[in-house]
């Protein structure tokens, strides 16, 4: 890489870690990013994998106030999501590079759809559970669960948009306040991309260069991204996953 190529990785690797905080979908930012240095799509896609590690973890400590007390649902949860992640790592090895982009403008189309009708959906469940002398369950039950891990498959092969797929999911089942469920799924993804990151080091090739620089970028980018998400009303949050997701489908129809 050029002294300019590594600039420009280490920036998208800053802004990808802070989107990824707040919304999800900042390998779009970085896998472009990647591909223009010359890295061959598959190795470009491992080294984001690894690099972003660092800005999962990084954005989960500053949403720690917003864990406090899902210990317990973010254990179950995550065992759906490591499977996953495992999944999906060894399909990005397996099938073809294009396996997925017809499907993936779809899930996201879909995961934007339900996020904006969230609240409403969200009320519609509370009043039938309500009627019916039903408890929530407290960790969403088996349908979130493997709502969560079929999500985990996506997001070990690719990961754009997947922290959009996980809001809409959780926000339909569980009882939580936005910012809440944005913290959980900054572990999940932590999960996910540290699961699938270990799997490629072992049968994949990789640029250490590129991992290096996104892993810093992205750790920085994750502390600023909680600084700001934490700020935002529901309302903001929902209207800027929204605007990031239909930019995430505009990138992946004219990929």
């Amino acid at each position: 890489m050029t002294p300019w190529d590594m600039l420009a990785v280490f920036a998208a690797g800053t802004g990808a870690g802070a989107i990824n905080t707040v919304v999800g979908s900042g390998t779009l930012i970085t896998f472009p990013v990647l591909l223009a240095t010359g890295l061959p799509p598959v190795t470009a896609t491992v080294s984001n994998a690894l690099g972003l590690i660092p800005g999962s973890i990084s954005g989960a400590i500053g949403y720690r106030k917003e864990l406090s007390g899902q210990a317990r649902r973010i254990l179950k949860l995550s065992v759906g999501a490591l499977l996953g992640g495992l999944t999906g790592a060894t399909l990005l090895l397996a099938l073809p590079s294009t396996a997925f982009e017809t499907i993936v403008p779809v899930l996201v189309g879909l995961a934007l759809v339900l996020v904006v009708l969230q609240p409403r959906i969200s009320g519609v469940v509370r009043r039938r559970r309500e009627s019916a002398g039903h408890a929530a369950h407290r960790d969403g039950g088996p349908p979130l669960a493997i709502g969560l891990m079929l999500a985990s498959v996506y997001g070990g092969y690719f990961a754009a948009a997947q922290g959009i797929i996980y809001m809409s999911l959780m926000g339909m089942v569980l009882d939580e306040p936005l910012q809440r469920l944005n913290a959980t799924k900054n572990v999940l993804v932590a999960v996910v991309n540290a699961v699938a990151a270990l799997f490629f080091l072992f049968v994949a090739d990789f640029d250490w260069t590129a991992v290096a620089l996104i892993a810093l970028g992205s750790a920085l980018g994750g502390q600023i991204g909680a600084a700001l998400g934490r700020r935002f009303s529901p309302t903001v949050l929902r209207t800027l996953i929204v605007a990031v997701g239909t930019v995430a489908i505009v990138q992946l129809v004219l990929h």
